[in-house]
C-alpha cells in the first residue's frame, strides 16, 4: 500500500530534494509550493493524505496555521514539521510544545526517512 504524503514548502529546491529522497520509498507524493497551493491540493486529495510534511515558516500562512486548517476536516492527520529555525520561539511554541514531530533543516535523506517512519508510527 502506498503512503500518501503532501509536502509543503515555499522553496522549490526543498520540494525537489524531498521528491528525490522519497522517490523510491513507495510514497504517493503530492507537493505544494506554499500554503495556498497546499490547501487546494489537500481539498482534491481523496482519500486525504496519510502524512503532511510542512515547513514551519512560510509567507502568508505559517505551517502550524496550515495544519490547524487541514485538521479541521482531517483531525487524525499526521504531521511532520521541518524548519531551519528549530530553536526559535515560534517553532518551540507551536510545534515542539504541541507535541508535533520536527526535523531540523538541513537534513540527510536517512534522517528524513527516519522522521517519517517515526511520525507514521504514532497512534
Amino acid at each position: 500500500m502506498n503512503i500518501r504524503v503532501l509536502v509543503v514548502d515555499d522553496e522549490k529546491d526543498i520540494l525537489r530534494l524531498i521528491e528525490t529522497i522519497l522517490a523510491d520509498g513507495g510514497y504517493d507524493l503530492v507537493t505544494a509550493n506554499g500554503t495556498e497551493e497546499a490547501i487546494r491540493q489537500f481539498e482534491t486529495m481523496s482519500p486525504p493524505p496519510d502524512l503532511v510534511i510542512t515547513d514551519v515558516v512560510m509567507p502568508g500562512m505559517s505551517g502550524p496555521m496550515l495544519v490547524n486548517r487541514l485538521r479541521a476536516t482531517a483531525p487524525d492527520l499526521r504531521v511532520l514539521f521541518m524548519s531551519g529555525y528549530d530553536h526559535s520561539q515560534v517553532v518551540q511554541q507551536y510545534v515542539v510544545q504541541q507535541g508535533f514531530d520536527l526535523i531540523p533543516k538541513p537534513f540527510t535523506p536517512k534522517a528524513l526517512q527516519a522522521a517519517i517512519k517515526k511520525t507514521l508510527a504514532r497512534d
